[in-house]
């Protein structure tokens, strides 16, 4: 026990800090060489807890797809959602008409592609066949004056890359599913997930918060909310981006004549989901169309309106329609989308840019301490943002 005059033992941890440890293998090691082992080991120690972050997520794929996805598509239809609520529509009706918006915009699509597919696949695999017949006797014949042997190498070749990208895709490690259970599930789950976040979103953040110290609750309320926002802007700015090209491309693959425009329209409304590399994608894949079932000319009027439509969505209309010019670092957002691809397969690159847009705006709260002062990123912190419009101010 300790007397009135001895000082208060501190506890063993104190103690350990308060130790110093000198050796003369430490004493006569460079600084820099001490600092980099001081980072190193701490480096190690991030990438050993983000591994064991990924492992439980694929563990938990099931679960964790479903989940992201219906806190997308709550993140779409959360306008109308408040749009209702704010004009005194009783919150069960308004979850009730957001979720049938939202089940109706997926059918429709869904039933549109398959549609035209089923009409029209029949005669695109037979031109197919006849255009790919031409080129190969062009190989040939043309100036190029290649071999059968080297040609069928080069399709072999080709065919073999695109089977490997294609099951990197498709058996990512957070692919949806293996079976026709899994799927039906998993969309059963996310609709569930949707109606809970809609009827209850705020109650179930509150208890969320709940579950971290009572000093850290205001700083994790704070953070969460500006990503939220951060992540309905992202939702609101693509499903814009995802409707114009998809009308624009659709009608003009349509008005073309290229088969399939219908399915097109739905690929590019999908793809424009994932940033960039979507929009290119499907972009290419209309081109394709073009060129395989119309001819080199039909092909090069069809990318001259895939690039007209992506340019006057993203200068004129999206300015005009938000009131704000959307703002994306292309770096951060590529790499973004290829890592989420490399580690999840197409559930990762789909999910890859709003993840990264939240996780980057918590950061940045938590960082400058927005909790206790208003914090305003700069565009350049931003991987994902909107500058409000230089409004023309009007002397009087």
């Amino acid at each position: 026990m300790s007397t009135g005059g001895d000082k208060p033992r501190g506890g063993f941890f104190d103690t350990i800090r308060q130790r110093t440890v000198s050796t003369e293998i430490a004493d006569s090691m460079p600084r820099g060489l001490r600092l980099a082992t001081a980072y190193s080991w701490r480096f190690l120690l991030i990438a050993a807890a983000i591994a064991v972050l990924i492992w439980i997520v694929i563990q938990l794929k099931l679960l964790i797809i479903p989940m992201l996805a219906a806190i997308l598509v709550t993140a779409l239809v959360w306008p109308l959602f408040s749009f209702l609520i704010r004009h005194r529509m009783p919150r069960w009706l308004s979850v009730l008409l957001s979720v049938v918006v939202a089940l109706s915009v997926a059918t429709g699509l869904l039933w549109l592609a398959i549609w035209q597919i089923s009409r029209e696949a029949g005669r695109v695999r037979d031109r197919t066949v006849v255009a790919l017949d031409e080129f190969r006797t062009y190989l040939v014949d043309g100036p190029l004056h290649l071999t059968e042997l080297q040609i069928d190498g080069a399709i072999d070749q080709a065919f073999d890359l695109i089977q490997e990208q294609a099951q990197l895709l498709w058996s990512g490690a957070l692919a949806v599913g293996s079976t026709l259970g899994h799927i039906v599930t998993g969309v059963l789950l996310a609709i569930f997930i949707l109606i809970c976040t809609l009827a209850d979103g705020g109650g179930i953040w509150k208890w969320t918060v709940r579950l971290f110290p009572q000093r850290a609750r205001t700083a994790v309320d704070g953070a969460g909310r500006a990503g939220w926002r951060t992540v309905i802007n992202y939702a609101r700015t693509q499903l814009l981006v995802a409707t114009i090209d998809a009308v624009g491309i659709g009608v003009g693959a349509f008005a073309l004549g290229v088969p399939l425009a219908a399915p097109i329209g739905v690929l590019v409304f999908l793809g424009a989901f994932v940033p960039f590399v979507g929009a290119v994608l499907t972009g290419a894949l209309a081109v394709f169309l073009a060129l395989v079932y119309n001819g080199p000319w039909v092909a090069l009027w069809m990318l001259v309106i895939v690039l007209a439509v992506q340019q006057f969505e993203g200068h004129v209309l999206q300015p005009l329609l938000m009131g704000a010019a959307v703002k994306v670092h292309p770096l951060a957002v590529v790499l973004a989308v290829a890592g989420g691809a490399m580690i999840a397969g197409i559930a990762g690159a789909v999910f890859a840019v709003p993840l990264a847009a939240f996780l980057n705006v918590v950061w940045l709260y938590l960082s400058r301490r927005g909790w206790e002062h208003p914090v305003d990123p700069r565009p350049n912190d931003l991987i994902w943002s909107t500058v409000p419009r230089q409004h023309r101010k009007s002397f009087t």
